[in-house]
């Protein structure tokens, strides 16, 4: 034991030590403090008055010159009080301020989402390269950002009006282009129209027997001997969607009694509502009726139904000039809109190449003020009080920055920094780097490690990738991934520049990820000996050879070469071909060994053989379960040292020990048997060997026997197994006594 007690502390495989501070800021410099510690972006603030949930407030500003992180605690004394009634916003002299700075950068945050939402719709690209402009302060972003939204909406307002203009010409025309031919002349009515009039009236079965049958229609009065009155004729045009025609037609045949000609069209193509604005399928109608009553009705119906109603002239000629004077309005109209529209994106892409920077400026006022919201005032009012946790070795960071802040904001009073004793147990913080920093987010997916625990983040570099690579497996594929790898490092400095997507940005912070699982996929593909599925004989000739010659060369050129016009061409090929496939036993009797074994990976001539997938297929899962015996056995151990850490004995043997009882009792006992097998070509059913372990742990194993004394060896195990069992039992048993 005291060659264990003379190791090294594991100073890097730990979080940093972390230390409580306390901050005493004069009034004047504090918003500036912390601002540069929330630059800085080591100390973690927390309520001076309670701090017993923490809850992180985490931003991160990418992209620029500076990185805020501002850690948080949220959980308040009067925690139902509203940010804006907390103490800080209470005092008389800063009450004002910071309520009234608050709400600005809660309306700078609308605006920017505004914008951001108008950039989505436009479908505007991101640009590379974003102009260079003066740095704006809070106040002068605020009146930008007003201009800016003012013009915006005056452009919506003024764009929706043309566009709403636009679709009711366009729905204009195309009633003029299909209701001219339903439109008799002044002077009669053609046969047909008269008839389909008269058949809708009389011989309609749902009103044959009821009391509208005595009332008689509008064509059959004017057919009637005597004078007519054919100037009392008259009809509405209009538009209509064609899921409401339906029941448009037989409400308006209700309303009228039947004394009434509905004529309908479909358009040409699908046109968009001036109302809904949503593509629809539409029908042209013409609805012919008499008397005032009835126009008033049909117009009441029409509104019910959102049916857009356009007058269409009677006269030809006044029809073909109201034709030109659409025509020409909607060409007008066109190129309003598209002037329109290029002024919006022009407007749209001076805002979207400064979005980014203008939102983290906001977040980052909002996150200072959020902060300040959580100290207090000393019995002075004149000094603000705040505590936290920082690493030790940033102290002098912050030190300097502090004096920073007292400087710029010229203040007479320095800020005071001191330690202070340790209350609660202190957050977690680990130092990553860009290539650790996707590796410590993996590992604290599952979760974080407490504070000073071995971290596995930095073993989950190796293992992490590793057995990634045993499950893909193929250096094919892995040059593939490692080219992509590539890209992304070389490309690092203007792509971390760039707004990314969610799918790129994802790729592009697991870059080195990417690099390391390409590396070991190449590694274990030349194991596996598959190149994109294919077996190569890169490590020289195969140790196997057929039996029978007309086995070989089992290949496409075999299966292409049967084809008589293209055997001669690729007959040139053969060799190169041979080298790329093998001989194989799935024709013949067999294989047979002619030369030493196959210097690295897995010999070529295992694929398409008659025991390729039992012979992989047990390789592959073998191997799985030795690397993953090893690597549970590797988290035990962390286990062991962050108790020993801790100075916790009770960890050690009853939580350490047992651990490492159970797993190599089982695991690690079928770890040794898979070794044993492979090295003695023993033909043993493992499955068999661990069932019959429990069920009859001192039976004769027979063939199933991989070396002399098995037995009684694995006896030890299971009794061992046992008595760990009721080492647990009883400790239990103790706890809840």
């Amino acid at each position: 034991m005291e060659r264990f007690d003379n190791l090294p502390e594991m100073d890097l495989m730990r979080s940093e030590k972390m230390g409580s501070v306390q901050l005493i800021m004069p009034v004047e410099s504090a918003q500036r403090a912390v601002l540069y510690l929330g630059d800085l972006g080591l100390l973690q603030f927390q309520d001076v008055r309670i701090s017993n949930t923490p809850v992180l407030f985490y931003y991160e500003v990418t992209g620029f010159s500076c990185t805020l992180n501002l850690f948080i605690d949220m959980l308040l004394l009067n925690a139902d009080k509203s940010p804006f009634q907390r103490t800080f916003v209470n005092q008389f002299c800063f009450h004002v301020y910071i309520n009234s700075q608050v709400k600005r950068c809660g309306e700078m945050s609308r605006k920017l989402r505004f914008f951001k939402d108008q950039i989505h719709k436009a479908g505007l690209m991101s640009s590379a390269r974003p102009p260079l402009q003066p740095d704006l302060d809070l106040q002068e972003l605020e009146v930008l950002l007003a201009e800016h939204e003012h013009e915006l909406i005056e452009m919506n307002n003024n764009s929706e009006k043309l566009r709403q203009t636009y679709n009711e010409m366009l729905e204009l025309k195309m009633v003029l282009q299909k209701a001219v031919g339903f439109l008799v002349s002044s002077n009669g009515h053609s046969a047909a129209e008269e008839t389909e009039l008269d058949d809708r009236v009389y011989s309609n079965g749902d009103y044959a027997d009821s009391d509208y049958a005595d009332t008689a229609s509008l064509l059959e009065q004017e057919m009637r001997p005597g004078p007519s009155n054919q100037s009392g004729l008259r009809f509405i045009s209009g538009i209509i969607s064609k899921a409401k025609v339906l029941n448009f037609e037989r409400m308006l045949f209700r309303a009228t009694r039947g004394n009434m000609l509905f004529n309908q069209a479909p358009t040409d193509e699908q046109i968009v509502d001036p109302v809904s604005t949503e593509m629809v399928e539409k029908i042209v109608f013409v609805v012919f009726f008499s008397g005032e009553q009835a126009r008033t009705k049909i117009l009441k119906i029409c509104e019910a139904f959102g049916a857009n109603s356009y007058p269409v002239p009677e006269d030809t000629t006044k029809q073909r000039q109201l034709m030109r004077e659409v025509l020409s309005r909607l060409s007008e109209l066109e190129v309003t809109l598209d002037a329109g529209i290029r002024h919006r994106n022009n407007a749209l892409s001076s805002i979207e190449s400064q979005l980014p920077k203008w939102t983290n400026m906001v977040r980052r006022e909002k996150a200072v003020y959020d902060t300040l919201n959580m100290l207090n005032f000393d019995v002075t009012k004149k000094c603000l009080v705040g505590e936290g946790w920082c690493p030790i070795f940033a102290k002098p960071q912050i030190q300097e920055a502090l004096q920073r802040a007292t400087f710029d904001s010229n203040s007479q009073v320095g800020i005071i920094f001191h330690a202070m004793d340790d209350v609660e147990s202190p957050p977690t913080h680990f130092r990553t780097n860009r290539f650790t920093s996707a590796f410590q987010e993996i590992v604290d997916a599952y979760g974080v490690a407490r504070y000073q625990e071995a971290n596995p983040a930095v073993y989950a570099i190796v293992t992490f990738p590793f057995l990634f690579a045993v499950m893909f497996g193929d250096w094919g594929h892995g040059i593939c991934l490692l080219m992509g790898a590539l890209f992304l490092i070389a490309r690092e400095s203007k792509l971390g520049s760039q707004k990314l997507g969610s799918f790129m940005e994802m790729l592009f912070g697991g870059r080195y990820v990417l690099l390391l699982m390409s590396l070991f996929s190449i590694y274990c593909g030349l194991i596996y000996n598959e190149f994109f599925s294919v077996p190569f004989h890169i490590f020289g000739l195969s140790a196997y050879k057929c039996r029978d010659t007309t086995c070989r060369y089992i290949s496409i050129f075999s299966f292409i070469s049967w084809i008589p016009k293209w055997k001669e061409l690729l007959f040139p090929m053969k060799y190169l071909i041979r080298t790329v496939f093998f001989d194989s036993d799935a024709t013949s009797i067999g294989l047979v060994k002619v030369r030493d074994a196959y210097p690295f990976g897995v010999d070529p001539s295992w694929r398409g053989s008659r025991s390729e997938l039992p012979f992989l297929n047990s390789l592959k899962m073998k191997m799985s379960i030795l690397l993953g015996v090893t690597q549970m056995n590797l988290g035990i151990i962390l286990g062991y040292f962050n108790a020993r850490s801790f100075r916790s004995s009770l960890d050690i043997w009853y939580q350490f020990v047992p651990q490492m009882i159970f797993l190599n009792s089982l695991f690690g006992y079928l770890s040794l048997l898979i070794i044993i097998k492979w090295c003695t070509g023993s033909q043993a059913d493992l499955y068999h060997v661990m069932i019959y372990m429990f069920l009859s742990p001192f039976e004769d194993l027979g063939e199933n026997q991989l070396f002399w004394g098995q037995g009684f060896i694995q006896a030890w195990p299971f009794l061992i197994l046992m008595i760990a069992c009721l080492n647990s039992d009883y400790l239990l048993l103790r706890v809840v006594g």
